[in-house]
């Protein structure tokens, strides 16, 4: 086996990370300051920037503990049948490094994934000792996100909620069929059972025991899950249907959508070319509407062959296909009604709602508001502006499509 350099491990076991969806890579210029002149870089092997709740955006070292792998899932590039170069952390190695970039700043947190080594068992204990060193030896308070072994035992996923932040556990594929298919070694019970036991525990973490005591705080970040789009021939429908699933069974805070990307040596089972990025991009738009806005995934892909339109978002596209529920008068609509407003956001409805009760309002008062306009405008009435014939214009929906130019970014 070869011997790498802890420089040269973080560049392969960073790179093997980038198809773990729980955070977005920056895309900057590479800039550093070697040559003495200036501070700072961009170029640090495997950070990565996601966003926490109140919006902030917060940089992760982001690695796995080894891209060695005993299993052999057709879409994973570390697949034990894959020919690339294999590299392995030991566990003070990831102790060291995110001590020393979180003592220069580089980062808030670690997120540790690992594909399987030996068992899942050994697997999930070696990163159960990473951050329970992390924790306890070193009174590290950052954040840790560990991606968890669903086949590992339920004491070690426990231990891993009790260290980490957030725990994640990877359904994979949107349908049964696809994980039997293309992860044999995998078994969507088993990684359901996982999913509700992180569930469980978060829940019993909350319940104060008959003498007041409260138990251990156990993941409070909760969990996530991940899936793999275009791999396999699931529509939109049936993808977002599953995450309905997903979110109402086990509590999940996000669903991520991995865009597959064609890997080496893959096999015949598995497309040649990638599908666009803005079908990633889309059906995100489309869970944020399930999870804030009240939509249904049925409705969104209500008359369509199951697939989202990649020209247009999802809620205009919702709204185009449902003129009879627009206009919309801001001064008397319900609070569920507005935010299916194209241009409409949750704070903007906020705002309207708070701002109605003392005057009316006109179309210069939503555009302060921060209300999109151009896309609210065919759909909404007030007292200085009506659509008219706009609304049911057959070319409507042509008024919104991207230019030319902008579709070959898709």
């Amino acid at each position: 086996m070869t011997t790498h350099s802890l420089e040269r491990k973080l560049a392969i076991l960073s790179d093997a990370a980038r198809y773990d969806a729980s955070c977005a890579w920056s895309g900057t210029s590479k800039r550093n300051s070697k040559d003495g002149k200036g501070l700072g870089s961009t170029e640090g092997s495997g950070i990565c920037h996601a966003y926490a709740p109140d919006g902030r955006c917060i940089s992760l070292l982001k690695i796995l503990m080894t891209n060695f792998c005993i299993f052999d899932c057709a879409y994973c590039v570390n697949r034990v049948s894959s020919n690339t170069e294999r590299a392995r952390f030991s566990v003070d190695e990831v102790v060291k490094l995110t001590l020393e970039f979180y003592r220069r700043n580089y980062i808030e947190g670690l997120f540790l994934s690992s594909g399987i080594i030996q068992s899942p068992d050994k697997t999930m204990e070696d990163m159960v000792r990473i951050a329970r060193k992390l924790r306890l030896e070193e009174n590290f308070r950052g954040y840790i996100h560990l991606k968890t072994i669903p086949e590992a035992s339920e004491e070690l996923i426990e231990q891993a909620g009790l260290y980490a932040d957030r725990v994640s556990i990877n359904v994979e594929m949107p349908t049964d069929a696809s994980v039997t298919q293309y992860a044999p070694e995998k078994k969507p019970d088993t990684i359901r059972r996982a999913m509700a036991g992180v569930r469980m525990r978060k829940e019993a973490a909350k319940e104060k025991s008959h003498t007041g005591k409260r138990p251990p705080r156990f993941a409070p970040a909760g969990q996530s899950t991940q899936m793999i789009i275009g791999a396999d021939g699931s529509n939109d429908a049936t993808i977002l249907g599953q995450s309905t699933r997903l979110y109402s069974s086990y509590g999940l805070k996000r669903v991520y959508y991995s865009a597959f990307s064609p890997i080496p040596d893959a096999t015949a089972k598995l497309p040649l070319i990638k599908p666009p990025l803005m079908r990633e991009h889309r059906l995100y738009q489309a869970d944020w509407l399930m999870r804030f806005y009240g939509f249904d995934a049925s409705e969104i892909t209500a008359g369509t062959d199951g697939n989202l339109d990649l020209s247009i978002d999802p809620k205009l596209a919702w709204a185009l296909r449902n003129r009879h529920a627009f206009p919309v008068d801001p001064m008397r609509a319900d609070r569920e009604t507005l935010l299916r407003v194209p241009g409409f956001g949750e704070r903007t409805v906020q705002r309207i709602i708070a701002a109605r009760r003392h005057r009316r309002l006109r179309w210069d008062d939503l555009a302060r508001m921060g209300a999109n306009m151009k896309n609210a405008r065919p759909f909404v009435s007030l007292l200085d502006w009506t659509p008219g014939a706009l609304l049911d214009s057959p070319d409507l929906a042509a008024r919104f499509a991207p230019k030319p130019e902008q579709l070959s970014l898709f």
